[in-house]
């Protein structure tokens, strides 16, 4: 058990604002920014969100048996010391590290960030690493938690967890004697500073494509959250022997970019640029996909399309970096991600799929490796919404990329959230439209999911692929403020039995 004093010591240069009361006391339970979950003897961070204000919770966390609070206001008169700060969010990531001893300092921590892919490649990586490691290597990702055998589920509807979540997980790694960890890194979780007191030793990208705009304003402000990862590489405490390493995807725009962030190492992969690790040529079959290399080495992968080609050659680069000599024993266990080009077998004619392309890139890319999966004759219908209080522009280039790539396309719900569904479909048709779309015959809105995908399945003749784009493995749908259970995998299923679930809920916002 350590003082407050010397936890407030893992604060970078600038963030501690002044300290009232007892700096000495000594903190027996983790940093907490939900009120609710603080522990008799552990610290409330407040900051001021984007929907409430955390200060107006301090009573709560007192209560609960604070023995300090952190905030950003300068308050007065509290029962216990008060540290105020510059940013609550941006110190909790540092506080969290040190109440756990700085985890991420015994590990060898992989940071996979980018618009897509990242639950993949972070997935591959992971398997690639077991042989490397002795099986000693663990992953944080938007599905779960491993802990080299135990798994634990990271939300119902989240990027990256909280702060104190991803700082225990680390601690649980590092207790279970682990020796490297892969951790996927969302721009959300990167601004938010919900990654700070990570100390990364290998940063890997994906691609840097148009997403999240809502939240980061512009396209270069989005860039610059994922160049954060980068940026710390540097900075981070230096383990023994492990050089900083960044992965940097050649065929990307944003390459260049980050590769000119310092580091020690520098590792390109691609296929259509020159790259320490390129795909000379790839083919498909039953089994997946054959990647030959430039330097003559094949690689067998269960996983389909072009985006998951340039996943496998960035998980291999990052594999390779580390010094990993076995790489195809990780590709064969790999045989598929949760909710990334799942297909679902319930004896029907027809392939189904689910995915969770949720971006207009990501939509192209499943679109486009769909369409090299049929057959003569064979018609690809695509089902997707886009989400309320989200970027809006994706909602017309979205449409548009179906319209352009698939047969027919059922536009429907991906959580609404507080925002009107029929004016979201409606802006999303008028996408459609302008591809030269005809509702009714090459589109068309249905506004309940679980309808939305019965509906496709009706459609669909022998040959055809279904797929369901934007969940993936989410297990719940946003109506109003409400998450509603729901999983696209179980609703398809359901569709191909002929039972359709419902969406909706009876009173819509």
């Amino acid at each position: 058990m350590q003082s407050l004093l010397t936890h407030l010591q893992a604060l970078p240069a600038g963030a501690l604002r002044s300290i009232t009361g007892d700096a000495d006391v000594l903190i027996g339970a983790p940093f907490e920014e939900n009120a609710a979950l603080v522990q008799p003897g552990g610290v409330f961070v407040a900051r001021a969100g984007r929907s409430a204000d955390g200060h107006a919770f301090i009573p709560q966390a007192i209560a609960n048996g604070a023995a300090a609070v952190v905030g950003e206001q300068a308050l007065i008169d509290l029962p216990v010391p008060y540290v105020r700060v510059a940013e609550g969010m941006a110190a909790l990531g540092y506080l969290a590290a040190s109440f756990h001893g700085f985890p991420s300092r015994d590990l060898i921590v992989i940071g996979v960030t980018g618009t897509d892919g990242k639950t993949t490649t972070s997935t591959l990586i992971y398997e690639l690493l077991k042989e490397h490691t002795s099986g000693r290597v663990g992953l944080i990702s938007t599905i779960s938690a491993d802990f080299g055998g135990q798994s634990l589920s990271t939300g119902l509807h989240v990027t990256t967890p909280s702060a104190p979540e991803v700082q225990r997980y680390l601690a649980m790694m590092r207790d279970a004697g682990l020796t490297h960890v892969v951790l996927e890194m969302t721009s959300h979780g990167l601004a938010q500073g919900r990654l700070n007191g990570v100390d990364v030793d290998v940063a890997v990208y994906t691609n840097i494509t148009h997403e999240h705009l809502d939240y980061h304003g512009t396209w270069e402000a989005y860039r610059d959250a994922k160049a954060l990862l980068f940026r710390g590489l540097m900075r981070s405490a230096r383990k023994p022997n492990q050089p900083k390493i960044s992965v940097v995807n050649v065929d990307d725009p944003s390459c260049e970019y980050l590769a000119a962030i310092p580091a020690d190492r520098v590792v390109r992969y691609g296929i259509d640029h020159p790259a320490d690790v390129q795909a000379a040529q790839f083919a498909y079959s039953p089994q997946g996909t054959t990647i030959t290399l430039t330097s003559g080495d094949v690689l067998q992968s269960h996983l389909y399309g072009q985006f998951n080609v340039s996943n496998v050659l960035a998980a291999v680069a990052t594999a390779r970096a580390l010094g990993a000599a076995d790489v195809q024993s990780g590709l064969a266990r790999v045989r598929g991600v949760s909710g990334r080009m799942e297909a679902i077998d319930e004896g029907q004619p027809f392939l189904a799929i689910v995915d969770f392309a949720h971006t207009p890139n990501a939509l192209k890319q499943a679109l486009t490796a769909a369409r090299g999966m049929l057959g003569a004759g064979g018609r690809l219908i695509a089902v997707f919404g886009s989400a309320g209080l989200r970027d809006v522009d994706k909602r017309r280039m979205m449409a548009e990329t179906s319209a352009q790539l698939a047969d027919l396309t059922i536009l429907t719900a991906e959580d609404p959230r507080t925002e009107s569904l029929d004016d979201i479909l409606e802006m999303m048709a008028q996408g459609c439209l302008r591809q030269g779309g005809v509702e009714g015959v090459t589109f068309f809105r249905v506004p309940d999911r679980g309808e939305a995908l019965y509906v496709a399945c009706q459609m669909a003749r022998a040959g055809d692929i279904v797929i369901a784009c934007g969940k993936g493995h989410e297990q719940s749908m946003c109506f109003g403020t409400v998450e509603y259970p729901w999983d696209d995998r179980e609703a398809l299923r359901a569709a191909l039995r002929g039972a359709p679930l419902k969406t909706l809920p009876t009173a819509q916002p």
